[in-house]
């Protein structure tokens, strides 16, 4: 699957912005849709991933509570609405597609970056302070 990453830009700290990640390639519902993100010197760090179709979720624990990821399989795209950004927020931000439907049970293997099998080009969200 191919996917396309939209969305990030500069804000500043207590703003909202919402990403949006656009898939072709197969069927969508199909994949599992996560998002990470990788900040400057540092690694990808999971933030939050959806089911196929979109009951399950689970999130990253530096923005939960804020960041709410969703999706609609009518147009095979995924979001990440992200609320009461924080400078620490910083960073690109990646959308990414494993082969599963269903989660895994597993927090480890749901936060793997090694998972997932299909990976957006990065949106950049820089939060000013």
């Amino acid at each position: 699957v191919q996917l396309q990453a939209s969305g990030g830009g500069l804000v500043q700290a207590g703003d909202s912005l919402r990403l949006s990640c656009a898939a072709s390639g197969r069927t969508f519902s199909n994949n599992n849709m996560a998002w990470f993100r990788q900040a400057p010197g540092k690694e990808r760090e999971f933030v939050a991933v959806i089911s196929g179709s979109g009951a399950s979720t689970f999130y990253g624990g530096s923005v939960k509570g804020r960041f709410t990821i969703s999706r609609d399989n009518a147009k095979n795209t995924v979001y990440l609405q992200m609320n009461s950004l924080k400078p620490e927020d910083t960073g690109v931000y990646y959308c990414a597609a494993d082969s599963d439907r269903v989660l895994s049970p597993s927090k480890r293997n749901r936060e793997a970056t090694t998972r997932y099998e299909s990976w957006g080009q990065g949106t950049l969200v820089t939060v000013s302070s």
